[in-house]
């Protein structure tokens, strides 16, 4: 019997177990942690390339006339200043300033936008937005039509550019071409959430195990590894990438989070907008911040952080950085306390382990 029937699958499930991947319970999904090990696959990404399933992400179609206007209203980022095959990271906020998601807002045409969304909230999303549409838009809640690849590392666009006729060079951060992977119709955005150069890659759910092990072995001359949550979890944690449910939640606004360059408030009515406007001009009362472990421990999220003895903060993120050999986390602090350079304690086990506040990200790519 099948241990993951009452959970959710990725149309990639059936490789994942013949590979011999460790699953686990993510959020409602059977997802893989790992095929080898963190370690191994970590650094396959940061080295050579890396190839994740991230087929549990929502997607979004948001298309008519007034598009735009909708797409506008729901987040905090700047929509117009899109270019049709351009991406960007942006905010879904509820009235009074805290996430219900972040999102990559994809501009497929001047009546036609593309959401990317966090597994856990598509169906939260999708109504949220639905809820905001009195325009003459249609909403779709379209991730059953797409299944979706992450290939990263320096070496990801010399593996994928074997499979397409597409000029991978030619894509811009942050930007994407729909075009073909293997022969059939792909979506192909130079986006990730590694901090490594990579790809992310949207198809229909039937072609997907095809293109997974063409790209494995594409890039087998490059030492390609599967990769697994755990890998894609240590790396975006060395780039300070935020993770919903972590490091934003609903009740953390982007100017907390340290978000604030995802906030346009320039631009017309927004959700969210009144309260950020009042927040910014009365300033924030914490600050999310990172932090290197200077004694012997692992912080993790939920533990307590103290300075000079006294309750000051939360772990939102934290574990052993890989690329640095060190254990880094991030936390929020009172906003006057939380500049680089600030000993910390972390509430281990019971006991207060010193930590020192350090400038973001801890990990940030050569040109």
């Amino acid at each position: 019997m099948n241990p993951a029937v009452s959970l959710k699958t990725t149309p990639l499930n059936e490789i994942h177990r013949r590979l011999g991947a460790k699953m686990v319970d993510f959020g409602g999904w059977d997802m893989p942690v790992q095929y080898t090990s963190i370690l191994e696959e970590h650094h396959a990404v940061r080295r050579a390339v890396g190839l994740f399933d991230v087929g549990h992400m929502g997607e979004i179609e948001v298309r008519g006339p007034e598009a735009l206007n909708l797409v506008e209203y729901v987040t905090t980022n700047a929509v117009s200043r899109l270019e049709i095959g351009q991406a960007q990271y942006s905010g879904l906020l509820y009235r009074h300033g805290g996430f219900a998601d972040d999102v990559l807002v994809h501009k497929v045409d001047d009546d036609h936008y593309f959401l990317c969304v966090n597994a856990s909230n598509q169906e939260k999303d999708h109504e949220h937005i639905s809820i905001a549409n009195s325009w003459k838009t249609n909403v779709e809640f379209a991730s059953d039509r797409y299944a979706q690849m992450a290939i990263q590392g320096p070496k990801a666009l010399a593996t994928l550019q074997k499979l397409t006729p597409v000029k991978l060079d030619g894509i811009r951060n942050y930007h994407f071409v729909d075009g073909e992977v293997s022969g059939v119709p792909a979506r192909v955005a130079r986006t990730g959430y590694t901090g490594e150069d990579g790809f992310e890659i949207y198809v229909a759910p039937d072609e997907a195990p095809a293109i997974w092990t063409g790209l494995l072995e594409a890039g087998e001359e490059f030492g390609i590894l599967p990769c697994g949550l755990g890998a894609r979890n240590t790396l975006r944690l060395e780039a300070k990438m935020a993770l919903y449910g972590h490091e934003i939640h609903a009740s953390i606004t982007p100017y907390e989070a340290d978000l604030g360059w995802i906030v346009k408030l320039e631009k017309p009515d927004f959700i969210g907008k009144r309260a950020l406007e009042k927040q910014k001009a009365e300033g924030i009362r914490r600050k999310l911040v990172g932090f290197e472990m200077r004694g012997r421990g692992i912080a993790r999220d939920g533990y307590e952080v103290l300075i000079d003895g006294l309750p000051a903060g939360w772990v939102t993120s934290g574990g052993p950085s890989p690329t640095l050999n060190k254990n880094i986390g991030l936390c929020y602090l009172p906003a006057e306390l939380a500049a680089p350079g600030r000993t910390i304690q972390i509430l281990i086990r019971n006991q207060p382990v010193e930590a020192i506040t350090v400038a973001t990200p801890f990990y940030k790519r050569a040109k």
